[in-house]
């Protein structure tokens, strides 16, 4: 089937049901006039001092989706949107586990292209129809009575509107770092989640990563004791060639968020993790953040003096670089613990995700791979690290890694770890279960992108609350990462699926 052919059983969508992916580029400057902190994301737009309330569920049509399982299929069917750096790359990794049926992207190579890969995999038999006839194309590929999952990888500005379509008409979605970067439109999500009972996820792929999952499991079987703080960022240094070489990153959109607004941008791959250990909205949840931003001088200072960035390179019509080069933010709980979150792609850093956890009995840090145990007996206040260090994560091993390894090698992504979190969402889907990892959890993730801006407005280092996604349904208790292996037809002997 080509993209202008008709779709089978395509219902009517209502008109202005969700905004156009080309009225979304128009409409960024004007979000000064939306309510809350929609309108703060750009130099001189406006916002209201601090985030509004949660607002009250409407009665008989948004329903929490705490507890809410998935209603179990025999396959799982995807479409994907967006084919470029990330896109294109995960793209394989689901079609190693389920069946592809649609994939667009705004260039007809990249469809072209990643429709030939999928098919050299040899594990569908039907081509995955392509979508690329301008910007909006994606809106066909939604309506399609035939995905149950749409996969969103593109900017971040559009991650809003994409996701919204998917799920009113009747998809679930999982979505690439963040869910969105306006409060406005994450509350948008959580709504519309609840209102069509569909799954909105955050594909967060390091929540899967090893070293994390051991961590989970250790602080579950209380080796830490009473957990009391913990941090977790994304310092990683992306000058080059990602904020300037182009080649990632079409029309350098991703440097230009640098230009809009003062914030951590980025903290999931860090923050995750650590919630996830605290049992935030399980439990307990986020209170009140604060955060703190140096100057903004790495990139225009990169620019002026790398030779990579010539006279002509479009960076040089940007507006000028506002968000800061080094941000930390205080996340205080409802429990009276706290989480320092640590943002920085600006500076000459080596790769940190800066993922620490404390408690009463114990310590760990990930990233200089050391710990320090009570447990231990450690009177010379000695980290344990090396060997000691790698014996002690892998005794704490979660089930899913030794169950695919090899699966993970072969399909890889940072390690395996991409590959682990698209086996597992499919997995869940596929067995009816509830997600790892849901809407309220991606929302409370993705808030501190827009609340430390909020923060920072000003003098900065001001509090900021941050809302009750849930609205009120935190303290219940709901599985996880902590669920055994369960029954799985797809998994033989070696963890292979079977297709």
């Amino acid at each position: 089937m080509s993209p202008n052919e008709a779709i089978p059983n395509e219902p009517t969508a209502a008109a202005g049901s969700h905004p156009s992916r080309r009225n979304v580029l128009k409409g960024v400057g004007a979000l000064g006039a939306a309510a809350g902190l929609g309108g703060a994301l750009l130099p001189g737009a406006e916002a209201s001092a601090a985030p509004a309330a949660e607002p009250a569920r409407i009665k008989g049509k948004e329903k929490s989706m705490v507890n809410v399982p998935f209603e179990g299929f025999d396959e799982v069917r995807v479409g994907i949107i967006g084919l470029g750096n990330r896109g294109g790359d995960q793209a394989m990794r689901w079609a190693a586990v389920s069946t592809i049926t649609a994939v667009c992207d705004i260039r007809p190579d990249h469809v072209a292209e990643t429709i030939s890969r999928v098919m050299a995999q040899g594990f569908q038999d039907k081509e995955p129809v392509g979508y690329s006839n301008g910007e909006e194309d994606f809106e066909r590929l939604v309506r399609r009575d035939d995905i149950d999952l749409i996969y969103v990888a593109t900017p971040w500005e559009w991650h809003h509107p994409m996701a919204k379509a998917a799920m009113e008409h009747g998809k679930h979605v999982a979505i690439e770092l963040p869910i969105a970067p306006h409060l406005d439109d994450i509350w948008d999500l959580v709504r519309t989640s609840e209102r069509t009972g569909k799954h909105c996820m955050l594909l967060e792929n390091v929540n899967y990563f090893r070293p994390e999952m051991q961590m989970f499991n250790m602080a579950k079987a209380g080796l830490f004791g009473e957990l009391q703080h913990a941090s977790g960022g994304y310092v990683h240094d992306l000058r080059w060639p990602y904020t300037f070489g182009g080649a990632y990153y079409p029309e350098h959109w991703r440097r230009r968020w640098q230009t809009r607004m003062n914030a951590a941008h980025y903290p999931m791959h860090g923050l995750g993790p650590v919630s996830a250990c605290l049992d935030i909205n399980r439990g307990d949840r986020f209170d009140e953040l604060v955060a703190v931003a140096s100057r903004p001088k790495a990139l225009a200072l990169f620019r002026e003096e790398d030779p990579r960035v010539g006279a002509d390179h479009p960076s040089w019509d940007d507006d000028p670089y506002i968000s800061g080069d080094r941000k930390q933010v205080f996340i205080k709980t409802v429990n009276d613990r706290f989480i320092r979150v640590e943002h920085d792609v600006n500076s000459p850093h080596p790769y940190s995700r800066e993922t620490t956890l404390t408690g009463t009995r114990g310590s760990l840090e990930l990233d200089n791979a050391r710990i320090y145990l009570e447990s231990l007996g450690h009177t010379n206040h000695a980290w344990r690290t090396g060997s000691a260090f790698s014996a002690i994560m892998n005794q704490h091993d979660h089930w899913i890694w030794p169950a695919l390894q090899n699966l993970a090698s072969q399909y890889g992504g940072h390690g395996g770890g991409d590959f682990i979190s698209i086996f597992r969402m499919v997995q869940l889907m596929r067995l009816g279960m509830t997600p790892d990892i849901d809407v309220y959890d991606s929302a409370a993730w993705c808030s501190v992108i827009p609340l430390s801006h909020e923060s920072l407005k000003g003098k900065g280092f001001k509090s900021v609350k941050v809302p009750d996604f849930t609205r009120g349904h935190w303290t219940q208790a709901r599985p996880t990462f902590d669920r055994p292996r369960p029954e799985d037809p797809w998994l033989d002997g070696d963890g292979r699926p079977r297709r």
